[in-house]
């Protein structure tokens, strides 16, 4: 089975990062089209991959998480506006059967990513 998955952790807290927003985009010269929406749950991930099923259409996508939200609603101190308002990661899927993880590394003024498994 393919997937698109992810979860996200709060490096500042040195927890899971619950309660963080996702959207997920197909990009296709240069056209955005909304997939899904999933919110994390109390493990920082969300309670099913973002895409999952036989396969994945090649392609670009972009997940969009929405960290200032989190971080206001965890009292996070923010500037106007959030130097991390919305962080967006676009990867591109090259094999239709294969698992993808995009793991999140969240604090207030940085972030990281690698394709994890």
């Amino acid at each position: 089975m393919a997937r698109l998955s992810t979860h996200v952790l709060d490096l500042a807290r040195g927890t899971p990062a619950a309660g963080v927003t996702i959207d997920l985009h197909a990009v296709d010269s240069g056209v955005r089209r909304h997939i899904t929406r999933a919110v994390t749950n109390s493990d920082g991930r969300t309670d099913q991959p973002l895409v999952s099923g036989d396969h994945i259409p090649i392609g670009v996508y972009e997940l969009t998480f929405h960290a200032a939200e989190y971080l206001q609603v965890h009292g996070t101190p923010m500037s106007s506006p959030p130097f991390l308002g919305e962080i967006v990661i676009r990867v591109g899927i090259s094999d239709p059967n294969g698992n993808y993880h995009v793991p999140l590394l969240l604090s207030p003024f940085g972030y990281s990513t690698y394709r994890g498994s």
